[in-house]
């Protein structure tokens, strides 16, 4: 397997910089609220296994209204086959929405078990180690990245940042043993959602649109996820229940294009690494915001939330200084 060699960005103004980087927060930002609709509707189905497949189905019937009955749609669809013949694009990048769905069971199978908290930083961890390791070994479109100083202290950064902004909810717990013997599962779903932006960065690079990857990503996502719960009810049994009849239950899917979608596009721009360290910033300033407007049941906010939030800022503005500077990183 071989990728792009290293090569050397060019240098970005800070406006053009602050544009990008509203970019990746926004689309952090979509996260969190996917994950509490989905948590609400997994709650109103008593079934998470099929509040994970609704919310990937929707996600792949509004991609496939956008990619089939729009012209811009069906325009770079067309590229998907010619990308392919010619290389660009591996028969298995299209299978990078099984992550997708490998991410969401991490959440079912740990979260009751060791706590979002320990979840969060286990996921983070993972990103920001994936986004340094596809990085340097030119994953992503933009080639391979050297990992440099700053970008190795901007993810160092991000890790402690995310376990200051968790630490009232690890306070006074026993959760740390367990999340050594369960830190696998999530720390894993973290690294493999860094590998799975690097390829859709690939794909959108190769037709020039985020369509078809995100179109690849919910389909593939959404076939796994029927493949599980089709398992656990011929296995486990229970029918499901009933579906709530409430609009926002089901706009978990929608969210989730705006984070595959953008987060394809921002890859091409800044590499793996940037991008996932600043939607990392936008999933805890959109969590953080969500717990101070509607907070739910058990939710936490401390100096400490605010604090390690706003550090997740700072080790991306570190992380991005040598390509802000001098236009280097790779």
């Amino acid at each position: 397997m071989s990728f792009d060699r290293s090569t050397t960005p060019p240098a970005r103004s800070p406006l053009a910089w602050l544009g990008l980087l509203s970019a990746m927060i926004l689309a952090g930002m979509a996260i969190p609220g996917q994950g509490r609709v989905n948590a609400a509707l997994s709650a109103e189905t008593g079934d998470p296994y099929l509040a994970a497949l609704l919310s990937f189905s929707i996600g792949f019937v509004v991609m496939c209204a956008i990619a089939f009955l729009t012209p811009g749609g069906r325009r770079t669809m067309a590229r998907v086959r010619p990308a392919m013949r010619s290389g660009a694009v591996k028969w298995w990048y299209l299978l990078a929405g099984c992550v997708g769905g490998y991410f969401v069971l991490t959440q079912t199978l740990t979260i009751g078990m060791i706590g979002v908290a320990v979840f969060t930083v286990a996921v983070v961890t993972g990103q920001t180690v994936g986004g340094l390791v596809w990085d340097r070994v030119g994953l992503g479109p933009t080639g391979r990245r050297r990992i440099s100083p700053m970008r190795f202290l901007g993810a160092i950064l991000t890790v402690i940042a995310v376990a200051w902004a968790v630490s009232p909810q690890l306070s006074g717990t026993d959760r740390e043993l367990v999340w050594l013997l369960l830190v696998i599962l999530p720390f894993s779903g973290g690294f493999l959602n860094a590998g799975q932006q690097a390829v859709n960065g690939r794909q959108s690079a190769a037709y020039r649109s985020p369509i078809p990857a995100t179109f690849f990503n919910f389909g593939a996502g959404s076939v796994l996820l029927l493949l599980v719960w089709s398992g656990k009810l011929l296995f486990a049994g229970g029918a499901p229940g009933s579906l709530p009849t409430a609009w926002w239950y089901y706009i978990g899917g929608p969210l989730g294009i705006v984070f595959i979608a953008v987060g394809a596009l921002l890859v091409t721009q800044v590499g793996v690494l940037v991008a996932a360290m600043g939607m990392i910033a936008g999933q805890l300033l959109g969590s953080l915001l969500l717990d101070v407007v509607v907070p739910a049941p058990g939710s936490v906010v401390t100096t400490a939330t605010v604090l390690g939030t706003l550090m997740t800022l700072v080790a991306v503005v570190v992380a991005s200084l040598p390509d802000l500077m001098r236009g280097r990183g790779r």
